[in-house]
């Protein structure tokens, strides 16, 4: 199929499944409050934009993360998706990567099967993620048992943010005491000897002490052959109401994963090596395949207002991550014959510790007609850790690389680890210390403008522990960002936003700074966006945006010196989405929405080995993709979810030699009220047990999706 015709397909598509009956949405009755026992909807408080962060079922109505202050999402000029609480629980999903698969624009990565990776408007980060909107930028799998809401901000944040995030970043925003008792277990199991048990408990001191202890254990395994997974975690929270005007929030948490690493199936003729026969199959050594973390982060939170009116918002955040990976994984493609492919193998011990101060200061005030919303506030940082990779020597042959046959594709071949002159062995410090204003000014009920700045200064140290020898590099770095929202109703704004991100040389994860990388300027991510949101009703609304994206300054291989750069590099994203968010009618709700992604190499640059040809198409980035999950509650106990994920094919890497097929697949969800204080749920994904490539790492590392997984799930609140 063309790109056009795909595109007006998918188009086509979107219109009949989620479009056209919303039109007749205005006219529908607001769901009853309590729609379900256990999902407390309160109609008359989302009416008002109250509520728990202004959230009722599907539909987030408001968020203090993108602009750092407490604003309705139709005055935010800025895609916002947000996965609720409530979605996260129909769809039974526990990992982040699986949870956002439903956000117009995200595609998950495979990040070498040892951490949550993702791709956002064309721009791959695994360390793009912040909780509280404070940074967790370490590379593992994030749990959701703790979560309220996940926040999927898009376009480049470096103006709330600072480095990084130049398609987008995710928030998780985690569960707090706030005084309302609950107490609730939930017990899941299901195929591939799934088990996992949740407990939320909170309650109230006094009329100014809270608490609540989330805690989580899981052991099970995937539909992968040796795959397995066992974590758990506990997140007690408190808060203190030290006066009318000052509370105090505290938080630990302690969280631990370990699993087995699986970087998939190798291809051949530039396509996944069978993969229809090699859903489960493993590649590569499931002994010496491993990954694992312990992560402590503790956390407090003031909140206070002045007599002037003036108010504060600061954070204090200490993280601890102990975080090791291995694998042995597939190195090569198989050969044309079908006969021999190779296995590579390395180690990465990654332990960082975070330190943080967020510090914001919000005053209204009015200047004649004019309405302002100020914010100034200052970041302060530290980051140390270390980056020690090991590669993987095979005992049967003495190198780094083992011929096998691909149809008999696990190794129990000895492998000896030892670092190597390439590899990191690097102690690291980052210092960091940021200061920003913005201003949000209302000009009468009908037009909004925001303008800020924020400049960040970002010092990295890197000592190689085998010389002593450190590099150091400094970079002061200045991030604007600009918008208007034109309101002609008080339901509908039409927006515009210029914004711009910077990543430093040392990239995402800053773990080694070679004399090349400490000359390299900082890649630059500009973004243009224009759209229009519109509360269709309290309950519902539709977004839509068109953004073109311009990633400059990406390091091409100096050919005439050897391990320097060429900032030459460049990739153009234009794009057009489409989100729907909330109840369609009191009985039909919806989340999801239609993307159109043309990721485009403008400038060749090179990846590892390989060279990045102008021309091409960014890896893993559809040119259509429709994500569509519907609830229909059926009888007042009785409900059923059916969900659809399209997308057009993509490539496995940005040199697009090995394309990745297009993809459908359902997924179905039944929930029954047993009682007042109990329902039951079955999730299935992948209902039609669909063939298909979920996602990839490079060439010959692709993961296949998951065949039909069926899960069972009991919420119980007493």
């Amino acid at each position: 199929m063309t790109k056009p015709a795909a595109t007006a397909r998918a188009t086509m598509l979107l219109a009949t499944t989620m479009l056209a009956p919303l039109a007749a949405a205005q006219a529908q009755p607001a769901p009853p409050e309590g729609e379900m026992p256990l999902e407390t909807i309160d109609v008359a408080g989302a009416r008002a934009g109250a509520g728990r962060g202004g959230t009722v079922g599907y539909l987030t109505r408001r968020t203090a993360t993108a602009t750092r202050t407490d604003t309705p999402l139709i005055d935010t000029p800025q895609s916002v998706s947000v996965v609720t609480q409530g979605q996260i629980r129909d769809q039974g999903f526990q990992s982040l990567t699986e949870a956002i698969r439903y956000v117009p624009g995200v595609i998950p990565h495979q990040g070498e099967g040892n951490r949550d990776d993702v791709v956002i408007r064309g721009q791959r980060s695994n360390a793009d993620f912040y909780v509280n909107g404070i940074r967790d930028d370490v590379q593992y799998f994030r749990d959701l048992y703790n979560v309220e809401r996940i926040e999927v901000l898009k376009g480049p944040n470096a103006m709330t943010f600072g480095r990084g995030g130049g398609g987008g970043v995710i928030n998780r925003v985690l569960k707090e005491a706030d005084g309302i008792p609950i107490r609730e277990i939930v017990a899941q199991g299901g195929q591939f000897d799934n088990k996992r048990l949740a407990v939320d408990i909170g309650d109230r001191f006094s009329d100014s002490a809270f608490f609540r202890l989330n805690g989580v254990v899981e052991d099970t395994g995937t539909y992968r052959d040796f795959g397995h997974i066992r974590r758990y975690g506990f997140n007690p929270t408190g808060t203190l109401v030290l006066g009318p005007d000052t509370t105090l929030k505290l938080s630990y948490e302690y969280f631990h994963d370990d699993r087995v690493t699986d970087r998939g199936i190798p291809s051949q003729f530039g396509r996944p090596y069978r993969y229809r026969q090699n859903t489960a199959t493993y590649f590569g050594n499931p002994d010496l395949s491993y990954a694992r973390v312990d992560a402590h982060i503790a956390t407090a939170t003031l909140d206070h207002r002045f007599e002037s009116g003036v108010q504060l918002h600061s954070q204090l955040r200490f993280a601890d991550y102990d975080k090791f990976y291995q694998n042995v994984f597939p190195g090569s493609a198989v050969n044309a014959a079908g006969t021999s492919m190779t296995l590579s193998a390395y180690n990465n011990t990654t332990p960082r510790t975070n330190y943080f101060s967020q510090n914001d200061f919000t005053y209204k005030f009015a200047t004649g007609p004019l309405a302002h919303t100020l914010l100034g506030g200052f970041e302060l940082g530290y980051q140390t850790g270390l980056a020690f990779r090991q590669d993987g020597f095979f005992a049967t042959t003495g190198t780094q690389s083992l011929v096998i046959n691909p149809l008999s594709p696990v190794s129990r071949v000895p492998v000896s680890f030892r670092n190597i002159a390439s590899g990191n062995n690097s102690r690291y410090d980052l210092g960091l210390a940021a200061a920003y204003v913005q201003d949000q000014v209302e000009i009468g009920p009908h037009l909004q403008l925001i303008g800020g700045l924020r400049y960040d200064h970002f010092d990295f140290a890197s000592t190689d522990r085998r010389s002593q020898v450190t590099t150091a590099r400094i970079d002061d770095l200045v991030s604007p960002r600009a918008g208007f929202v034109v309101k002609p109703w008080e339901n509908l704004a039409f927006y515009g936003s210029y914004s711009v991100s910077y990543l430093p040389s040392a990239g995402d994860q800053f773990a080694a700074l070679t004399p090349g990388l400490a000359i390299a300027v900082p890649e630059r991510f500009e973004n243009r966006e224009v759209g229009v949101k519109w509360d269709v009703s309290p309950l519902l609304q539709l977004t839509a945006a068109l953004y073109d994206l311009d990633r400059y300054n990406q390091r091409f291989a100096d050919p005439n010196r050897p391990g320097f750069f060429l900032a030459t590099g460049q990739t153009n994203t234009k794009g057009a989405e489409i989100g729907a968010n909330g109840f369609v009618t009191d009985w039909w709700q919806i989340a999801g929405g239609y993307a159109f992604t043309d990721a485009r190499v403008v400038n060749g640059f090179s990846s590892g080995s390989t060279v990045i040809r102008a021309g091409n198409t960014v890896a893993l980035v559809p040119f259509n993709a429709i994500t569509l999950w519907n609830k229909f509650n059926l009888t007042p106990d009785l409900a059923v979810g059916v969900g659809v994920i399209n997308q057009t094919h993509t490539f496995a890497s940005s040199d697009n030699t090995v394309r990745l097929p297009s993809v459908t697949r359902f997924d179905l969800g039944l929930f029954y009220q047993v009682s007042e204080g109990v329902r039951a749920q079955v999730n299935v994904e992948n209902l039609f047990d669909r063939r298909y490539i979920s996602t990839a790492d490079a060439n010959n590392n692709i993961t296949p999706g998951a065949s039909r997984t069926v899960r069972v799930q009991v919420i119980a609140r007493f």
